[in-house]
């Protein structure tokens, strides 16, 4: 038997991801986490298998997420959850040691493919990108084909997220238990990496590239 824990904070989207799982025999969903503490205390505790983790969590960043899943339970195998469709996202994933990297678009199958070929001890990508360097390949932010966004940092992913969400400067220096210094700083490294001068261009940008 498999033992799964999800870690999204939308509801709806992990009840389906337990009805598609626990429809597999060989597959239980033994923990749920809306946010990324309750997940890493719920993993501390349940004998997990697989963690299917989304790259977008409130208050921490998915990938920075999976590098303590790493480091604190290296037997476990993690496959990231996106909305991103780009290999500079999966490749980032792949580096930092997730087992699998799947869209939320996936189909059924493919989900439950991804869960039993990381149990198998390899690597999967769904959608699959022709990028021969795809696994455990850094981000090339400079390449030419890279949206200046792939070259984000994590805190500024995570800066460049809330403020398409449509939070404050304060709010997001609460969230992240950040001084609001520190949110202008990283606010300015993004609008120079995107080439843009105002939160409206950011979220202009964000639509284009399908990042909200």
């Amino acid at each position: 038997m498999i033992n799964i824990l999800t870690i999204d904070d939308h509801t709806l989207f992990r009840s389906g991801l337990r009805k598609v799982l626990e429809d597999e025999p060989d597959m239980r969903v033994i923990g749920e986490a809306g946010e990324w503490a309750d997940g890493l205390a719920q993993l501390a505790r349940l004998p997990v298998d697989v963690v299917l983790l989304d790259i977008n969590l409130p208050g921490r960043s998915g990938l920075e997420v999976l590098e303590i899943i790493c480091k604190r339970h290296p037997k476990v195998r993690t496959v990231m959850l996106s909305m991103y469709a780009e290999p500079q996202y999966a490749r980032r994933a792949l580096g930092s040691g997730a087992r699998g990297y799947i869209t939320k678009d996936m189909e059924a199958p493919d989900l439950i493919n991804a869960v039993r070929t990381v149990m198998k001890g390899s690597q999967t990508v769904v959608p699959s990108f022709t990028d021969s360097s795809l696994p455990v390949v850094e981000v090339d932010a400079q390449a030419e084909d890279a949206p200046p966004h792939t070259g984000f940092s994590l805190r500024e992913t995570q800066i460049f997220t809330l403020i398409v969400e449509g939070c404050s400067l304060t709010a997001i220096a609460v969230e992240l238990d950040i001084h609001v210094k520190s949110v202008s700083t990283y606010r300015k490294r993004v609008l120079e990496k995107l080439g843009i001068t105002s939160n409206s261009e950011m979220v202009q940008y964000a639509v284009r590239h399908g990042t909200c």
